[in-house]
């Protein structure tokens, strides 16, 4: 069977997934990868035989997503004559990771195509939702690379199609302790705003995170550096606590590990305001933005929060086994 593997390049929760699904896949027959869109910067330890920018979203530095990036950046001729000309007929299944372009050509081209993907779990019903529903929102989740079959991953089992999520074997395998400083990924903050907030807070370590910078400075007790992989899984591991996005796969590795953990939805990001929703269900505390008030919050985190105690069983095999089932059907 030939089977390709497309996954959604912006951000580097999709990536950091794949790498412990690829193995897993390559049981069932000889797989491809293809891997769309911008603004990650894990690397996939696996030849990968298709790129492009596809429908990329760029970070801003208040929060949310630069629109007038993102509108620059993304050209719909390009998407439309790679759609058209994306040769998913070589393949007799296409599995997505919320990857647009192949979602769109297996659709037209009529080639069985099955999600296996968080977003994916979104589309039940069941799934947690905050309490102001975005209808736009919605729509994306739906339409941005549609399919009709998925498994799904999410915080929970909240539907017979959703698995816990996929901890990668980097953070399983790690050492975790505690050497007293907090982790920070804010990807849509400028680091230079978020060192003036955090310098007001407690006095405890920050290593910074920041897409904004390429090299790594120093502000009295606060780090920034460049994301790199490598080095953000060694914060976190040997952190006391995660300040994060409402992502899925960073914030699901923080409670695996049995680390504090405070999240940030981004704005107008509505995948990530339905993930904190269901992380406030699981009692995680959830912070609006980043701003002057919120140090308060913060200083009560840090003071006063402790970890949920919640650990993944190793669910990768058998999220690949039933989505397999499905193809067979």
């Amino acid at each position: 069977m030939n089977i390709l593997y497309a996954i959604q390049g912006t951000g580097n929760g999709h990536l950091s997934r794949a790498v412990d699904i690829i193995p897993e896949l390559k049981k069932y027959g000889t797989l491809d990868l293809f891997v769309s869109g911008a603004q990650a910067e894990v690397k996939l330890p696996y030849p990968v035989k298709y790129k492009s920018k596809g429908l990329s979203f760029y970070f801003g530095k208040t929060g949310g997503i630069n629109f007038l990036k993102t509108f620059q950046k993304n050209s719909s001729k390009d998407v439309i004559r790679e759609i058209k000309n994306f040769p998913v007929e070589k393949y007799d299944l296409v599995v997505n990771d919320f990857e647009p372009i192949s979602a769109w050509a297996a659709r037209k081209k009529e080639i069985p195509i099955i999600s296996l993907s968080h977003q994916s779990a979104l589309l039940s019903d069941k799934a947690p939702r905050p309490r102001i529903i975005d209808p736009f929102g919605e729509w994306i989740l739906r339409n941005y690379a549609p399919v009709k079959k998925y498994v799904g991953f999410h915080f929970e089992e909240y539907d017979k199609n959703i698995f816990t999520p996929v901890i990668r074997s980097a953070i399983r395998e790690a050492k975790v302790s505690n050497k007293g400083h907090y982790t920070v990924y804010l990807p849509a903050y400028d680091d230079k705003k978020l060192v003036q907030r955090l310098m007001k807070g407690p006095k405890v370590r920050w290593h910074i995170f920041s897409k904004h910078t390429k090299t790594a400075y120093h502000v009295g007790r606060i780090s920034v550096y460049p994301v790199s992989g490598v080095d953000f899984v060694e914060s976190i591991v040997t952190s006391a606590g995660v300040l994060c996005g409402a992502g899925f796969e960073t914030p699901a590795e923080v409670l695996h590990m049995n680390k504090k953990l405070l999240v940030v939805p981004m704005k107008s990001q509505y995948e990530q305001h339905c993930n904190a929703a269901a992380l406030r269900k699981l009692g995680v505390p959830v912070l609006k933005k980043v701003k002057k008030k919120s140090i308060k919050k913060i200083t009560k985190w840090i003071e006063a929060a402790k970890p949920l105690d919640i650990s993944f069983p190793d669910v990768t095999a058998d999220a690949v086994e039933k989505m397999m089932g499905k193809f067979e059907k």
